[in-house]
């Protein structure tokens, strides 16, 4: 079974038996990340509100991606935030930052940007027009790690980026004063864990509810969980090597689905999470997502639902958008098993 989320190979049993200390993981993460603040949260989301409220952005106007996770509709109600929406680019799958400068008012005081997928984005000019209106850049850094941050802050997804069931991170250059609630755990945490692990993850799939596309809402934002900070700490030991191998795993991957007339991402520097691209303009996206998962590969067909989809590029990017497994542990044998299954299920 393949399967898009973070999964361990094996799970490294000596995690719960290991001294652990805030401190020293943030020391580890200075390595990636030097001269900026940390503070952990239960998700990435849960770091977004708190850049919110860091840089008093209730009542204003954010510039944004139509093309990103509806878990941002809720948060930008509750803070009275009126989202001003860019259109996607069809290439790289980011916002179109082409008419950003004519989108600003007097109102608007900050940006988010999304590096879509792993794909960072090209900062220069952003940069140039937010500090020339004095507007803050959030930068979500969801799908990416590590990132260099330009902006203001940014916020990290841990669940999407290591085998954890919960935890963020905002990062700022300036301090973070903040006391936030107890993680708190619940039932469906336990289906959560169960996907972590290849053997297991399958059986989750019969327990876990199908999410249907309502408005989700708005929660107050919790610490990170003990757990979940021990195998982040854990996996950044090893993550350099990962990465360098998913890399190279991803370009093989891509170049077959190219070959298949899939449209895929273009763009430097990708960590490649996952492989996402479209699907050829004659497959039925949603037809192809289910057969694969009758034949054990679950892809995502994530942000499916954006923000705003009557936007062109963001309709054809949302109906067509498949994610594809990507583990560190794969080899392109994996990736050609995947592929002849696409192939017996797009002709």
């Amino acid at each position: 079974m393949y399967f898009t989320h973070p999964q361990f190979k094996k799970f490294p049993l000596k995690l719960f038996f290991r001294k652990f200390s805030e401190a020293d993981f943030k020391n580890k993460l200075a390595g990636f990340f030097s001269n900026h603040n940390f503070i952990f949260t239960d998700s990435g989301r849960s770091a977004f509100q708190l850049a919110i409220q860091e840089f008093d952005l209730e009542n204003s106007e954010m510039i944004l991606p139509a093309y990103i996770c509806d878990i941002f509709k809720p948060i930008l109600k509750h803070f009275d935030i009126k989202p001003v929406y860019l259109d996607t680019n069809i290439e790289t799958f980011h916002a179109d930052f082409s008419n950003i400068e004519s989108l600003i008012t007097p109102n608007t005081k900050s940006i988010l940007i999304c590096h879509t997928y792993g794909l960072p984005v090209e900062m220069d000019e952003i940069v140039r027009i937010a500090r020339n209106h004095n507007l803050k850049i959030i930068e979500d850094c969801a799908h990416i790690w590590p990132s260099k941050i330009i902006g203001d802050c940014a916020f990290f997804s841990f669940m999407k980026l290591f085998p954890v069931i919960s935890g963020g991170i905002l990062i700022s250059k300036e301090p973070i004063n903040t006391n936030l609630e107890k993680y708190q755990f619940n039932l469906f945490n336990i289906i959560r864990f169960l996907r972590l692990f290849p053997s297991l993850a399958g059986l989750s799939e019969k327990f876990r509810p199908e999410q249907g596309l309502t408005e989700r809402k708005w929660a107050a934002p919790q610490k990170i969980s003990k757990i979940s900070s021990k195998i982040v700490n854990y996996c950044l030991g090893d993550f350099e090597k990962g990465i360098q191998k998913r890399i190279k795993l991803a370009e093989y991957f891509q170049n077959k689905l190219v070959d298949l007339k899939f449209r895929v991402q273009i763009g430097q520097n990708n960590t490649f999470n996952y492989i996402s691209a479209l699907v050829p303009p004659d497959t039925n996206r949603d037809d192809l997502f289910k057969k694969l998962r009758k034949n054990h590969i679950f892809c995502s067909r994530m942000w499916q639902n954006p923000l705003f989809k009557q936007l062109p590029n963001t309709s054809i990017v949302a109906s067509r958008i498949i994610n594809f497994p990507l583990q560190n542990w794969f080899t392109e044998k994996d990736i050609d098993e995947i592929i002849f299954c696409i192939l017996s299920n797009i002709g």
